[in-house]
């Protein structure tokens, strides 16, 4: 099947940065990949294996949906962790599978009890404590009745971990609000303790956190935008680039996807014409013009009109006129010998320009996190070797 665009995905660049970061979470600790989102739009399916590859067991997902997928093309080994959503009826299957699942609530709690009694088996429980971020998570005032729940039910209960998660650790401003969070689970995890239950790991962090907060890295750690190439934030970039303990030549994370298209036609415009739908852009003199075929649909925003741009040639050429829902133009009079068919390059490095999904957020007024995963699961992944640029360097 022919598609209009396709997303590459590097395995030299994730390699370097799984090793990074298992450097920076130090020995024994769990690498635990968060793959919600479709992997961060880097997709499950393509994902899961080259994580493995890496030696990474572990992956966490938002959902059944998403547990799911991922059960469909992991290990036999691998173990999964699903942070949100499982509908009652599908809660027996994530048990039986062994599967395991944050407990936020006291009904889930008892529901896991009573399904796992019914199947005779274990369901591994990962206890979310509220922190601070109030959210999901068991209150302190309900800790008892948890714990009371557990204990009746030790036989059918594993209690595999205990979290929770950080109100923004990427953010200064949160500084405080991350301190009193980290306290009070200090605090709930050593009633837990007290009561002897001793899960096998407390956990915490996220990319941002394991990243700033190295007291925040206990016995396993949740990475999730780092692993594919992106700093949370540019505060946590900076932290770690201009400390003094970390010092680099360059970044240590390498952008893993790249999103390219094809020309799909060339045609010059008058003087005086107004370009795609309606009356944004008018050419003041002819202007040559290539047509990509991606658009809205494709997670193109609209607000790229008239702003955004793309590489052909290793130049970069700007979108002019609306954004469509399956196409948009861009201004190529000054690159020669654009054709039909030649490369255009999204999100990626072509020659020695490149387009960064930072840059690209900036425009669209997105985050990382956000572009990323808006990118439909129908545009193709196809898994790339090294031999070819990360960040402007020759592999």
């Amino acid at each position: 099947m022919i598609h209009s665009s396709w997303i590459e995905i590097n395995k030299t660049a994730l390699r370097k940065n799984i090793r990074y970061l298992q450097k920076r979470l130090g020995n024994g600790v769990k690498f635990a990949s968060v793959i919600k989102g479709n992997a961060y739009g880097h997709g499950i399916k393509e994902f899961v294996p080259l994580a493995e590859e890496n030696g990474i067991d572990f992956f966490v997902v938002f959902d059944t949906n998403e547990a799911l997928r991922a059960e469909a093309v992991k290990k036999p080994d691998t173990q999964l962790l699903i942070m949100g959503m499982i509908n009652d009826e599908e809660l027996g299957w994530v048990i039986e599978k062994g599967i395991s699942f944050f407990v936020f609530d006291l009904d889930r709690l008892q529901k896991a009890a009573m399904l796992a009694r019914q199947q005779k088996t274990r369901a591994r429980i990962h206890l979310e404590l509220e922190t601070g971020l109030h959210r999901t998570g068991i209150e302190e005032a309900e800790l008892d009745a948890a714990l009371a729940i557990m204990r009746s039910n030790s036989r059918y209960l594993e209690l595999e971990g205990v979290c929770t998660h950080l109100a923004g650790a990427e953010s200064i401003t949160n500084y405080m609000r991350i301190q009193e969070q980290m306290r009070v689970f200090e605090k709930l995890t050593g009633i837990l303790k007290k009561r002897r239950f001793s899960p096998k790991y407390r956990h915490i962090a996220c990319s941002a956190a394991a990243l700033i907060y190295p007291q925040s890295i206990m016995d396993m750690a949740r990475i999730g935008i780092a692993q594919y190439g992106y700093w949370p934030s540019m505060e946590t970039k900076m932290n770690n680039l201009l400390s003094d303990e970390n010092k680099f030549t360059r970044d240590p994370l390498q952008r893993i996807l790249s999103w390219k298209s094809r020309v799909m036609s060339i045609k010059k415009v008058p003087a005086g014409s107004f370009v795609s739908y309606g009356n944004s852009f008018m050419t003041t003199k002819e202007t040559k013009i290539a047509t990509i075929p991606i658009g809205y649909f494709h997670g193109y925003r609209r607000s790229l009109s008239n702003t955004g741009h793309v590489l052909i040639h290793g130049s970069k050429a700007n979108v002019i006129g609306a954004v469509n829902m399956n196409v948009f133009q861009v201004n190529v009079s000054h690159i020669p010998g654009v054709q039909k068919g030649d490369e255009v390059v999204i999100i990626g490095t072509q020659g020695k320009s490149s387009i960064t999904v930072a840059g690209f957020s900036e425009l669209s007024n997105q985050v990382n996190y956000e572009f990323l995963t808006r990118l439909p699961e129908t545009i193709p992944r196809i898994v790339k070797e090294n031999k070819q640029e990360i960040n402007g360097v020759q592999l």
